[in-house]
């Protein structure tokens, strides 16, 4: 079954990969013009374009699919085998419920949450100085905040035994949530957007990127939900046509 559900999560990733493209596309890539426009009126480097190794028009083009497609179906994978361990071990619903509640808690832990710490800002405007730190922080608050939901996990666990559903539920939250705030405060926060930066572009250009997120986890989680509720069933992953029996067949005359 593990090998199904593989399959099952590099389908929804591709499909999400390639949703989330066309969402890049609208809505993100105009505003990384828009930064880029910025940058160089500002510095004078309008020689900048034709000294890029490769073309803007490649960047947004197939490179983007390219690069979109690739995180969706890696994505994906990683979520078909996560999947695998959390089901039937939390909670007890069904394989395309907890899909969808998979793909939302991912969404949460892994983005949004440290997002709020270390939001992204367009490529135009990150320092050089400050990328490699800035980087090395955002995959330590990434860390924190999946440590913070197992840890989570396995405080409802202990409290589902001596309290409600909904009271233990509710100390697994409170868990999580002390510990990321405690790490949002205790973490070095950097600044690397120059001022007078057009707050517009740089509203637009992360709005875009937590939209970009929400479509990925929203695609895997319910393209997931769909076909790992046939594996599950041991049905065939697609619907196959039964063959049609003998006696049913036309015969011929002789």
């Amino acid at each position: 079954m593990l090998r199904n559900l593989l399959l099952c999560g590099l389908l929804a990733g591709l499909c999400a990969g390639l949703l989330a493209t066309g969402f890049a596309e609208v809505a993100g890539e105009p505003a990384i013009d828009a930064a880029i426009v910025v940058e160089r009126s500002e510095t004078g480097r309008q020689e900048a374009a034709q000294s890029d190794v490769v073309s803007r028009g490649l960047q947004r083009t197939a490179g983007l699919l390219t690069a979109v497609t690739v995180y969706g179906v890696a994505l994906g994978g990683l979520f078909a085998l996560a999947f695998a361990v959390v089901y039937g071990r939390v909670g007890r619903a069904g394989p395309a419920r907890a899909a969808l509640w998979l793909a939302a808690t991912a969404f949460v832990v892994l983005f949004l949450v440290p997002f709020v710490k270390y939001p992204a800002n367009p490529p135009a405007t990150a320092a050089e100085g400050t990328i490699g730190g800035r980087t090395a922080l955002h995959f330590v608050m990434v860390l924190i905040s999946l440590l913070a939901a197992i840890a989570a996990v396995r405080v409802r666990g202990v409290l589902a035994g001596r309290l409600s559903p909904a009271a233990s539920s509710g100390g697994g939250v409170a868990t999580y949530l002390a510990v990321v705030v405690v790490a949002g405060i205790a973490l070095p926060t950097v600044s690397e957007v120059p001022r007078g930066f057009p707050a517009t572009t740089l509203w637009e250009f992360r709005q875009a990127t937590v939209g970009l997120q929400l479509v990925m986890w929203s695609a895997i989680g319910v393209v997931f939900a769909g076909t790992a509720q046939r594996v599950v069933a041991g049905r065939p992953l697609l619907p196959t046509r039964s063959p049609v029996p003998r006696s049913a067949r036309p015969t011929t005359a002789e």
